[in-house]
């Protein structure tokens, strides 16, 4: 299905019939992704005496408890409210849901200390002056070991400050990215990224989100598209999400 829309006064053709999922789900059938030192997530039926909530037990439905953490255990969207004392939802601060953004492929570069980072050099080449709502960050290598990864004590690449700081003044307001953080996984709690990113030290930016954990599979070129960020109605900080990609043709 080809739909036309209009967007900041231009119109363009996407196809709906071809969604692009970059969501990691939670599957407990097979090792799960997991990041932040936490145990595994959990679906397992309810019990209630001699009651259990699975049809191979007997039961007229399946009725599970599900039990994760946003940020260790499946893509998930971030505000603000993930670093600040004071609380807010991302199921507030996210009204719109349909963006126009560019799927960058960034290799880390390695820095002397030996940590593996995304520069703002980096990122300034890869979109150039294009002026989009949204990053997609694909990282390589692109193996799909990514969606079962274990990266605890890993120290995955991260971006510099400097790098956020570029993509806030671009105008980016979402940010998304294949790893588990945007930074450093042992920082001392500085979360330079996140704050640059937020720009905590200024006015914040409320409506800017930040997601991770997410797939771009290789067959996605690198270019222009229609995201759609779609979140799950959770009032806390982070969210599952469920980000897909709609070619403009």
């Amino acid at each position: 299905m080809i739909a036309t829309i209009e967007y900041n006064s231009k119109k363009y053709k996407i196809d709906l019939s071809n969604p692009l999922d970059i969501s990691i789900a939670i599957d407990t059938s097979k090792e799960n992704i997991n990041a932040w030192y936490v145990e595994d997530p959990k679906i397992f039926p309810v019990s209630d005496g001699d009651w259990t909530g699975s049809v191979q037990e007997g039961a007229d439905v399946n009725f599970n408890n599900i039990q994760f953490n946003p940020h260790s255990h499946i893509t998930h969207t971030e505000c603000v409210g993930h670093i600040t004392e004071e609380v807010h939802s991302i199921n507030k601060y996210l009204e719109s849901f349909f963006f126009l953004a560019q799927v960058i492929t960034i290799a880390p570069e390695q820095l002397e200390n030996k940590d593996f980072v995304i520069s703002k050099k980096q990122l300034q080449y890869a979109l150039g002056n294009k002026k989009r709502d949204a990053v997609v960050i694909r990282t390589i290598p692109n193996l799909s070991e990514k969606k079962s990864m274990r990266y605890s004590h890993t120290n995955p690449p991260y971006l510099l400050e400097e790098a956020a700081e570029f993509l806030k003044e671009k105008g980016i307001d979402h940010l998304l990215i294949d790893l588990p953080s945007v930074d450093k996984e042992k920082d001392e709690g500085k979360l330079l990224a996140h704050n640059a990113f937020w720009n905590t030290k200024g006015k914040i930016r409320m409506q800017a989100t930040i997601t991770e954990f997410i797939f771009v599979p290789n067959t996605v070129k690198d270019g222009a598209y229609f995201l759609n960020l779609m979140i799950a109605p959770f009032e806390n900080d982070a969210t599952p999400s469920k980000p897909t990609l709609y070619e403009i043709i």
